[in-house]
């Protein structure tokens, strides 16, 4: 195994002791964090940090499979477009960001892409997935892997952040508002009613639910008011190898046994038309 790259120190300074709520430093050698109150976290051999109170476990995620279909199908490019949007979405409003946050950001290819336009900026991608951090643990020199528990208190003191990214993830409303500056920003990627929409069928994908943007208003509702949007829309020609990646990255996997989907796939014309339709919006903190 490659040597492990260096914690960034800038990243390390907006994390937070999950026992206490203390600033973390990096211990000698980058081995692990602790804090002044003697809380210490190892890292592992992998390089990301599992930050989590004493007894604590993280919700369920991401499979190992799961995560290997993801880095295969984002790795090729297919949602390039998608990151694209998302970038451009961080850098819309105010001064180029420095400190980063991708929540949920499972293998931080996204936050990877976002800090190669920010040469100045530093980024954390926290996941409750062990086998996501792992990846993320190198998807970047300037970029920290992180453990955490997504539902609960995030692992970051207040007030440190410029961006929060949240890609196909779930969002805790009040834990961004707590983590963001003043003047920071949330930008959120979902998916519109058509994403996918030529695989629902013959795959018996999930559809999006109609409501989504309801619920996700409700979800940031009142920590953070919507100050922009835009859609991102692209229709890709996949080959069958690409759309059972795609299929195998994101929820559907949870439902759907393999084999099932193989041939379902292999009945689909090749090159298999695919749209790909999201929605990326911006919140900032709510005025009080």
């Amino acid at each position: 195994m490659s040597p492990l790259q260096a914690l960034p120190p800038r990243a390390v300074e907006v994390l937070a002791c999950p026992v206490c709520g203390a600033a973390l430093a990096a211990l000698p050698g980058d081995a692990g964090l602790r804090c002044a109150g003697g809380h210490s976290f190892d890292r592992a051999r992998q390089g990301h940090v599992t930050l989590l109170a004493p007894g604590s476990r993280p919700p369920s995620g991401d499979s190992a499979e799961m995560v290997a279909d993801r880095g295969t199908f984002l790795d090729g490019g297919h949602f390039a477009g998608v990151t694209a949007a998302l970038a451009a979405a961080v850098l819309c409003d105010g001064a180029p960001p420095r400190t980063v946050l991708d929540l949920g950001g499972g293998t931080g290819h996204h936050l990877a892409a976002v800090l190669d336009g920010l040469p100045d900026a530093v980024g954390v991608v926290l996941d409750s997935s062990r086998y996501a951090a792992r990846r993320a643990a190198r998807a970047h020199p300037r970029a920290l892997a992180v453990v955490a528990d997504t539902w609960r208190r995030l692992p970051v003191r207040d007030a440190v952040l410029d961006r929060v990214l949240v890609a196909f993830a779930p969002r805790n409303g009040p834990e961004i508002a707590r983590v963001l500056r003043p003047d920071g920003r949330l930008v959120v990627v979902t998916p519109a009613p058509d994403h996918l929409y030529e695989l629902v069928g013959p795959l018996g994908l999930l559809r999006v639910d109609p409501d989504k943007p309801a619920r996700l208003a409700a979800s940031l509702e009142p920590y953070l008011d919507r100050v922009a949007s835009g859609r991102h829309r692209e229709v890709l020609a996949l080959d069958r190898a690409a759309v059972l990646t795609l299929v195998g990255m994101g929820p559907h996997a949870w439902h759907l046994a393999r084999g099932e989907v193989e041939t379902a796939v292999a009945a689909l014309p090749a090159p298999v038309p695919v749209t790909v339709s999201v929605e990326v919006a911006t919140y900032a903190p709510a005025r009080t």
